[in-house]
């Protein structure tokens, strides 16, 4: 299952090496929701640790990414996978979305205008 959201990136670590064959890399970024900023990190690894070199901390960006969990020794621990970053829009609201269209659901411009004659025929 995959997600996207916007946001302006605020922090961008290094790549660590976990393991002699595998490497992450953290970054956060801030997103309005509700009046009160959220901080959401998110994970990205192996070839994919260049992907954020390319924006500044600052900067308005959408993050594509997946939900990963896992269980070890009786603790469980969710990461948010990135697998692709794109410039965002500066004056589009936060996004937060599965991957799916919404091009199939109505939107306010859809609605049917409403006919002249005052001789309306509605039981109510």
């Amino acid at each position: 299952m995959s997600f996207e959201v916007e946001g302006k990136l605020v922090k961008k670590y290094d790549i660590e090496s976990k393991t002699s064959s595998f490497q992450a890399r953290e970054f956060v970024i801030e997103i309005e929701s509700g009046g009160y900023p959220q901080f959401v990190k998110f994970q990205l690894v192996q070839d994919r640790c260049i992907l954020i070199d390319a924006y500044e901390e600052g900067e308005q960006i959408k993050v594509h990414f997946d939900l990963r969990g896992r269980e070890w020794q009786g603790k469980y621990f969710t990461n948010l996978n990135a697998w692709r970053i794109e410039k965002g829009s500066a004056a589009a609201a936060p996004v937060a979305s599965t991957g799916g269209s919404d091009a199939s659901f109505p939107s306010a411009g859809d609605e049917p205008a409403l006919p002249a004659s005052a001789d309306d025929d509605l039981p109510f």
